[in-house]
Formats: C-alpha cells, sequence, structure tokens
C-alpha cells in the first residue's frame, strides 16, 4: 500500500489576491507616515532619527566583524547542508577513490566481452559492473555479423579479482570475456592513440611494426621479406586488400614481403582489420623514409665519430666495410660463413625489420654498424665493427644507443647471440649496467638484457 499526497489547487481568483496585497501596502505606509509624522514634530524629533540611523549601522559593523572572526561550527556529519545547495562536481572531485568494499585502492583493467546486438545489453552490462563499484572510463564497440564486441577500460577495486569481474560481465550478459591489466597509458583514448601512432608512422618507415602492436596491445608481429636473405624460397603472396582469419591479419608490406599480426585468444574485429590496413595504407603512400639525425661522438682516445639512422643507402659503404673485415670478424657476427653479404645487408638496412645506426669517421668511412631486428615478441640486437676500430668504444656507443631505441619502442628485453669466445661483445654488454642472463650451448652464448618488469599475462577468454 502507498500513501500519497495530492495538493489542492488553488481556486480562488488572482484579483482577490492583488486586492488583499494592495491593501496591506497602503496600510504600511500609512503606519509609516504616522510614526514620521509624530517623531518629526516632537521636541527632539530629527535628533532621535539621527540617533536611531547610527544605532543601526553601529549594530551592522559589529554583526560583521563578529561572523569574519567567529566563524560558524562545521555542521555535524549527516546534517542538512545549509541554504547553499550542493556541488555535485566538487564532491565528485574531493571524494576518495573507493571501490565497493570501501577500500581506497583500485585497479585498471581492460577488458573485451561480447554482447548481443540488441536494445538494453550495454546498459545490463554497466548496472552489473556497477553492482561491483566499478568505473568505466572509456568504451570502444566493435559492430560483429551477430553482436557487438565492447572494449572497455575500467577502475574496479583494488580487492576485486579477475574472476569477479568476468563473472560480473557474464551476469551483464556478456561472453567470451577478455581481460588485461592496464596502465596510465591506456588513458589515452582510442582515437588520440591512433593519430599519434599515425604520427609516428609517418616520421619514420621502421615505426610501422610497432605501431601495429601498439594499436593491437598484446600481439605478435611478423615481418616476412619477399626472398630469404638465406637464399630460400619467395614468401607467400597476399592480396592486396589482405587477408582476416580469427586470430590473424596478414597484410602486403609495401617494402616487399608481407606483415603477419598474431594474437592468442582473442579474435580480431573487423574494426581491428580496418585499422590495420589503414596503417599500411599510410605507410606506402609515403614511401621509404628514416629521420634525419645525426650525433657526433667523441671516443676515449680522442677520434670522433658520427652516429646516424641507417638505410637501403648505405648499403655500397656497408659492402666496402664488409670487404675490409676479417673472417674471424663476420664469422663472429653472422655464426658461420657469410656466402651472400650483399643479400644479408638488403635484409638488415631495411627498416621494416628492424633499426640500423652507422658509425662513420670524420673522413666518412664507415667502420660499424647496429643492429636493432624485430623478433617477434622478441628483440635482438648485433653489431659489427671492422677490425681497426675494435677495442676502440664503437660498440659500445652503438650498443647503448640501440637499448635506448629499444627502449622507446616498448621493449622488455633484448638478446644477443655471440660466440662464447667475443668478449668485445660480453663487455659491452656488461657495460650497459642492466641486469643480464647468460645461456651458453655448445660454444653459442646468448646474452639477455632485462629492460622492464615482465608485463602481467594476459586471461583466456571465459566462455
Amino acid at each position: 500500500m502507498t500513501d500519497e499526497t495530492t495538493a489542492k489547487p488553488d481556486r480562488a481568483p488572482h484579483w482577490r489576491r492583488d486586492l488583499v496585497e494592495l491593501a496591506a501596502l497602503f496600510t504600511a505606509v500609512a503606519a509609516a507616515d504616522t510614526l514620521a509624522d509624530t517623531v518629526a514634530h516632537g521636541p527632539d524629533g530629527p535628533m532621535l532619527l539621527v540617533s536611531s540611523a547610527a544605532a543601526l549601522l553601529a549594530t551592522t559593523a559589529f554583526h560583521t566583524w563578529w561572523r569574519r572572526h567567529h566563524p560558524a561550527p562545521p555542521a555535524p556529519a549527516g546534517a542538512p547542508s545549509g541554504d547553499l545547495p550542493a556541488d555535485p562536481a566538487k564532491d565528485a572531485k574531493e571524494a576518495p577513490a573507493t571501490g565497493a568494499d570501501g577500500a581506497g585502492d583500485t585497479t585498471l583493467w581492460r577488458m573485451r566481452t561480447t554482447v548481443r546486438d540488441e536494445p538494453g545489453s550495454l546498459a545490463a552490462l554497466c548496472s552489473a559492473l556497477a553492482r561491483h563499484g566499478v568505473d568505466i572510463l572509456s568504451l570502444q564497440t566493435h559492430p560483429l555479423a551477430d553482436g557487438v564486441v565492447d572494449e572497455l577500460l575500467l577502475r574496479a577495486p583494488g580487492a576485486l579479482a579477475a574472476t569477479g569481474l568476468a563473472d560480473a560481465a557474464a551476469t551483464g550478459g556478456g561472453s567470451d570475456t577478455w581481460l588485461e591489466r592496464a596502465d596510465a597509458h591506456d588513458l589515452v583514448d582510442a582515437p588520440t592513440r591512433v593519430l599519434n601512432l599515425a604520427t609516428r608512422t609517418a616520421l619514420d618507415a621502421a615505426e610501422l611494426p610497432l605501431a601495429l602492436r601498439r594499436l593491437f596491445g598484446r600481439c605478435t608481429i611478423h615481418s616476412v621479406p619477399a626472398r630469404s636473405p638465406r637464399g630460400g624460397g619467395a614468401a607467400e603472396p597476399v592480396p592486396a586488400e589482405g587477408l582476416w582469419e580469427g586470430t590473424v591479419i596478414r597484410l602486403r608490406d609495401p617494402a616487399g614481403g608481407s606483415i603477419t599480426i598474431e594474437r592468442p585468444y582473442l579474435p580480431f574485429t573487423p574494426t581491428e582489420f580496418a585499422r590495420a590496413r589503414a596503417l599500411v595504407e599510410l605507410d606506402a603512400r609515403l614511401g621509404p623514409r628514416v629521420p634525419p639525425r645525426a650525433d657526433v661522438l667523441t671516443l676515449p682516445e680522442g677520434n670522433a665519430i658520427t652516429v646516424r639512422r641507417a638505410d637501403a643507402g648505405d648499403l655500397p659503404a656497408a659492402r666496402a666495410m664488409h670487404e675490409r673485415c676479417s673472417p674471424a670478424t663476420l664469422s663472429q657476427r653472422y655464426h658461420g660463413p657469410v656466402g651472400d653479404a650483399d643479400r644479408y645487408l638488403r635484409h638488415l638496412l631495411s627498416p621494416r625489420f628492424g633499426r640500423t645506426l652507422a658509425a662513420y669517421t670524420a673522413t666518412g668511412r664507415l667502420v660499424g654498424l647496429g643492429h636493432l631486428l624485430w623478433d617477434g615478441d622478441e628483440t635482438e640486437v648485433a653489431l659489427l665493427v671492422e677490425d681497426e676500430w675494435q677495442r676502440r668504444g664503437v660498440g659500445g656507443e652503438l650498443l647503448g644507443r640501440l637499448v635506448e631505441l629499444a627502449v622507446e619502442a616498448g621493449c622488455g628485453s633484448v638478446y644477443a647471440v655471440t660466440r662464447s669466445s667475443n668478449t668485445g661483445m660480453v663487455a659491452a654488454m656488461r657495460a650497459l649496467g642492466l641486469p643480464l642472463d647468460y645461456q651458453v650451448e655448445e660454444g653459442t652464448l646468448v646474452i639477455t638484457v632485462r629492460l622492464s618488469p615482465s608485463p602481467v599475462p594476459a586471461l583466456p577468454p571465459t566462455p
């Protein structure tokens, strides 16, 4: 049973109310006139009026001083807020970030879940998450033929585990839910992130594989050349429009060959396929490009060298340096005899497979090459320094800058493969002052440099 109170309408005509107000006004004027007449015609009338005015002004000044020096005590918790209306925006800003259990710590999550393509499905998902104190910071929708994939950035209570989030999504009608820890970089909205990636791709051709990886998060990028530097067969052809099959996207590389994007558990959507094609198309229209930057360095012995990014234009100088290198130096770099140095160099100097730094003397002679090579989820560093310039600091300068490039690219680690007898490479790696892991097998030494903590593994989709 519900109690209801219905206000009775005022049926009195408006003119009656106006007459009553007018009569009250006349009465007040008459009373004021009578009072003023009585006081003004008295023996001390003017003095009485002036004294009254002075007393009123003194009372007002004293009240103002008192309010300033004796503020009112704060209202107790739960008391009415007073005459001023509450400011919801200010309250939201000053309120501590608390979860459903009242704890102040929160965690950022990326969630992707599939919901039915019908009115109210998103509202049901949001309501289910809200019941657990989860705040939705951003939302992207990926339409499918038989549903919609919602990608959400969430701020959840720290005590709420991933399984609790997945259960909440299932309660709200979500299926195939995928979760991954997020960080402050994910707070950038999707259009801004895509524009930043497009800008970096436009400035540097080597950024395309990295841009694709940052666009899709946890995935593996394979750049396959049109022909293997070891003399293998040609790469499998890819249609101009690309191929998309579940968790794999294959696109035609504008530099030749193909680019394959793979990720576990999470199928790509038509929206993501279109974004990948747009980035590759941008790269194709701009053509080969390397940012024009060079650093002049002074080696410990006093010689000056110039270190800059290298590309296919440095192929003749690199070929001439190979001819000056001894067989032992080339064997340490390539882990065996070099059958066709020209084919190797064309592959290594291509910006699609990584970044290459070249060290030139003041006379324009190339004396060292450093490579940062994308190898799926891993990144390899490799050095080649001409015999006459070894043990003079050239390799150390190249290696330090390659590691800086790896950090900028978001790599968690880099590794180098060399001979166990290559003490120069071992010394250069140790000089970085970073954590190192060593693996030795049949004379081959693999040194891994850890650049950042391992990321939190992603969870597979929940049925």
